[in-house]
């Protein structure tokens, strides 16, 4: 009996191991082809001139003007990677050479659907982008929410109707989770697409976003993995590959931007498989830069709007400590530590709660 738990555990973790690593190399290995594609065809990023209120950023494009023509949409290369080593688990799986496929109903049927679908709204995004389209040279900030809160209704009627999941845990040891019914829908949809936004937000400094994502994903593939979810956890581990294989060539300075098909598809997801998880509460711990990130946003809007007035000199927070004289390593790097100081002590909490 020993023996064989061993041999369940090992065959666990070459799957999530191999799985994070395969996405890993595929991102690496592509990357240099993909930017050099981008750079032929022009695909570059354009510095928005103007704020979410259509007021001018001096500042703003100042600051990020060199970095102007770089190839974006590299978002796209950590999706498609991520779908491959999907789709190669299953191809493997029915082939008999692995027990178990990375496609489960269960487990990551709706995060791969948030992961295309929000993917597809940032690309569009992007897009316009690069060819100067829209007001803002993007998709607006409207239309954008929208199309959000359609994907997301759709994914809370699957978790609440079809997935019947319904309550809440309190990561408090002890305490059993809440029953909230029907009040799940509104909170799924609020959870993504704070998440989606969060992440957007954050994606404004060379690696900052990506090395988040990374550390986010990584402690929710613990979190999977303890409960029993081993799919879901490797899941995880593909998504956290495939976000370091771009992190290689995102490091300051970066060669290639994520844009807006990874950080709105990327961070969608991860609310997705919090709540999938069902670790909620524990995702403003982990995440605790895109939550600064987004009330420094929000904070910013509301004082212009009411009081005619900025608390920052520019938002999100980060651009903040970069007007204000930071070097950009040195925002990303301390942006980092923190981040995985809270998520250490998201995934113990997390851990403790479920243990109890």
């Amino acid at each position: 009996m020993e023996c064989t738990e061993i041999n369940n555990t090992v065959e666990k973790i070459i799957l999530i191991a191999g799985s994070g690593i395969i996405s890993f190399l595929i991102v690496l290995i592509f990357t240099p082809s993909f930017a050099e594609f981008l750079r032929k065809y022009k695909l570059g990023k354009q510095i928005r001139e103007k704020t979410m209120t259509g007021e001018k950023a001096p500042l703003f494009a100042a600051l990020h003007a060199k970095k102007s023509g770089t190839p974006t949409m590299g978002g796209l290369l950590i999706l498609l990677s991520i779908l491959i080593t999907v789709g190669l688990s299953r191809i493997l799986s029915a082939s008999g050479f692995i027990e178990h496929s990375l496609l489960n109903r269960k487990e990551t049927w709706i995060p791969i659907f948030t992961l295309i679908s929000c993917g597809i709204i940032g690309g569009i995004d992007d897009y316009m982008n690069i060819k100067g389209l829209g007001k803002l040279k993007g998709m607006s900030a409207k239309i954008k929410l929208l199309a959000l809160i359609g994907f997301s209704a759709f994914g809370a009627y699957w978790f609440h109707y079809k997935l019947g999941i319904n309550q809440l845990s309190i990561p408090i040891p002890g305490i059993e989770p809440i029953q909230i019914g029907w009040l799940y829908i509104p909170l799924f949809i609020l959870v993504l697409i704070s998440t989606a936004n969060a992440v957007n937000f954050t994606d404004g400094l060379d690696g900052l976003a990506a090395g988040l994502m990374i550390i986010a994903f990584g402690a929710f593939g613990i979190l999977s993995y303890v409960q029993g979810l081993m799919i879901l956890a490797a899941f995880c581990a593909v998504v956290a590959g495939a976000i370091m294989g771009f992190l290689w060539f995102n490091v300051p300075p970066a060669k290639l931007f994520m844009g807006d098909a990874g950080a709105i598809g990327l961070g969608a997801t991860l609310g997705v498989i919090a709540m999938l998880s069902d670790q909620v509460l524990i995702l403003p711990i982990i995440g605790i830069i895109f939550v600064i990130e987004a009330l420094s946003v929000i904070i910013q809007l509301t004082s212009k709007k009411f009081f005619h007035r900025k608390v920052f000199k520019i938002a999100p927070i980060h651009h903040h400590f970069e007007q204000c004289g930071w070097q950009e390593c040195t925002i990303v790097m301390r942006f980092w530590i923190i981040g995985g100081i809270f998520t250490l002590f998201g995934t113990i909490l997390g851990l403790i709660n479920l243990h109890y």
